[in-house]
């Protein structure tokens, strides 16, 4: 379990944990979940493109996942965003529906994509996810203050533009996104980037203790999920979701429990 192709595993698997986590965190405090559903799910349409070209699919995932990003933030500037939020992701869906329907034999990348390969990280794929780790923890430090203002007191944003803010936060969630989806897949990534941050919420009010304590979460959420899936031989993502869910639902009753005593 620890030698082998499996080291890297591990490690990619904490990276994704860690950015997923920590940018969680303000995906649960702005109520963006949706968001956070809808930008790693049309970002699928990007590699498919991307295989279909014959390029590197983590290049089709990150453009149409900083495309989405803008779109999501441009149309939502002066209406509603959770339907610019769907029309981004419904058009986006829609060009990957067409770019397989020009590549038959996509269907093997297509599940990986979808339910995440973490079993399967080669070397060349983990330093790319080592760099994109690093940047992308590096603008939510440089982030953090004016989102979490925007985030818990929107009209204390003085200096602080809203749109910029907003739409440094969609690209943020489009960088996770793109570093985090060839490992635990498009439709897995919503849980960790919703379950550790939706239960650090519900045990703590303070930020910093909850960002940690998000990350700590995921990483663990991770860890179990590899170990069962290598024991089991099930498929990592059922892990992942299965674990993330429970850990929200222990949070929520040790917070009620809280509030009895």
């Amino acid at each position: 379990m620890f030698s082998g192709f499996m080291v890297n595993a591990w490690i990619v698997a904490t990276l994704v944990a860690v950015v997923g986590g920590a940018v969680g965190f303000f995906i649960v405090m702005r109520g963006a979940a949706f968001v956070a559903h809808a930008i790693p799910n049309g970002s699928f349409a990007g590699a498919a493109g991307a295989s279909l070209l014959g390029v590197s699919t983590l290049l089709g995932l990150g453009v149409f996942s900083v495309g989405g990003a803008l779109g999501i933030g441009l149309l939502g500037r002066r209406g509603r965003r959770d339907v610019a939020t769907a029309m981004a992701l419904v058009f986006m869906l829609g060009l990957g529906a067409l770019f397989l329907s020009f590549k038959v034999e996509y269907a093997d990348s297509a599940f990986s994509l979808l339910f995440g390969e973490v079993l399967g990280v080669s070397t060349s794929e983990l330093w790319p996810t080592v760099g994109l780790t690093v940047v992308c923890l590096l603008a939510l430090a440089t982030l953090w203050r004016p989102l979490l203002l925007a985030s818990v007191l929107p009209e204390s944003t003085q200096g602080f533009s809203p749109f910029r803010i907003e739409v440094a936060f969609l690209l943020l969630v489009a960088l996770a996104t793109t570093m985090t989806v060839p490992v635990v897949g498009t439709t897995l990534i919503f849980s960790l980037m919703i379950g550790p941050p939706a239960a650090a919420r519900a045990l703590t009010t303070k930020p910093g203790v909850a960002i940690a304590l998000s990350t700590v979460i995921a990483v663990a959420i991770s860890w179990g999920a590899i170990a069962l899936s290598y024991n089991t031989n099930w498929p990592i993502g059922f892990f992942v979701g299965a674990l993330s869910a429970s850990a929200y639902t222990v949070a929520r009753l040790l917070q009620s429990w809280a509030q009895k005593v």
